[in-house]
């Protein structure tokens, strides 16, 4: 068998598989958001594994199992989010050119930076956010029905629960808001782990072009991401469409600077004295409290930066 051959098989069967995981997700199930959340990972193992074309098949045949099974919208809504972005992911991080054209050792080769990988995950989740919200007509009759159907939820549960008229505009208008925000922040989070449990598939498999990122010492988002963060701090105090937007920036980038601020930490501790305890009491009390994400969100901000990968060897292919 050709490696083309071989490429489109390894993306038929990503395709089929990321499309299962979709539709298994759509069904009411405790395991629904861990499906919805394993979803990218057969598209970045297929991509990052093999090649562009195996992503790109495993693209086309999950959005055409997933409009087959349900809708063309929901194959639409699935791309967007999930599919084309997990193949844009891999397709950057199989990216790399000679380490002395940046800088580096004659003969060694420069991988395409993992602070670049991660920004354009987060642009990636606002454009295919704010277009879902656009084609869904996400606004505030939107919400209103939502929070109609979890105010009715907590009433069925709770005969007593009886929110004043006041209460339920307040929730409205935080919801509003909180979720282009809330969603962004997770969809980065999602899929930026896939990317990391796929490449440490690929590389387990020996099938891997790139060598292992040191997350710790390189993950830092570049001074871009500094600029969509106030870009999208300055639109989130304009009222409609444009605030939407201003969150769903603020959600994707923010959270980035805070995945970089943990970074910092893990690096900054390394070889310390309680190590551990210092790093799980950070994660404790940020779960817990909440607060302490703004801590680590200004130390993500004070260390931007792009730091490359180097090896030896691979392929000489421009970024």
């Amino acid at each position: 068998m050709t490696q083309q051959s071989t490429s489109l098989l390894v993306g038929l069967l990503a395709g089929v598989s990321a499309a299962f995981l979709l539709v298994s997700a759509g069904s009411p199930s405790s395991l629904s958001f861990m499906l919805f959340a394993a979803a990218a990972l057969p598209i970045l193992i297929a991509g990052l594994g093999w090649s562009n074309l195996s992503s790109i098949v495993a693209v086309v045949c999950a959005m055409a199992v997933i409009g087959f099974a349900t809708t063309p919208q929901a194959a639409l809504v699935s791309a967007v989010t999930t599919l084309a972005p997990a193949a844009w992911i891999a397709h950057l991080s199989n990216l790399a050119r000679p380490a002395e054209e940046v800088g580096g050792p004659e003969g060694g080769v420069a991988w395409y930076p993992l602070s670049d990988i991660f920004i354009n995950i987060a642009f990636c989740v606002c454009i295919g956010l704010v277009a879902v919200g656009l084609a869904m007509g996400y606004g505030a009759d939107f919400v209103s029905e939502l929070v109609e159907i979890f105010v009715s939820t907590l009433k069925d549960s709770n005969a007593a629960y009886e929110p004043s008229a006041e209460g339920l505009a307040e929730m409205k208008q935080f919801f509003l808001y909180a979720l282009p925000a809330i969603q962004a922040a997770m969809w980065v989070l999602i899929l930026f782990a896939g990317w990391y449990v796929a490449s440490g598939i690929v590389r387990m498999s020996g099938r891997s072009k790139r060598p292992k990122d040191d997350i710790p010492s390189q993950l830092r988002m570049p001074h871009m991401g500094a600029i969509a963060l106030v870009v999208g701090v300055a639109m989130s105090f304009i009222d409609g469409g444009i605030g939407l937007i201003g969150w769903t920036i603020c959600g994707a980038f923010g959270v980035g600077f805070v995945v970089a601020g943990f970074a910092i930490a893990h690096h900054r501790t390394r070889g310390k004295p309680a190590r551990g305890l210092l790093l799980w009491t950070a994660y404790l009390s940020c779960i817990i409290f909440t607060v302490p994400l703004v801590f680590f969100l200004f130390l993500g901000l004070f260390d931007t930066a792009r730091t490359l990968t180097a090896t030896g060897s691979g392929p000489q292919s421009k970024p």
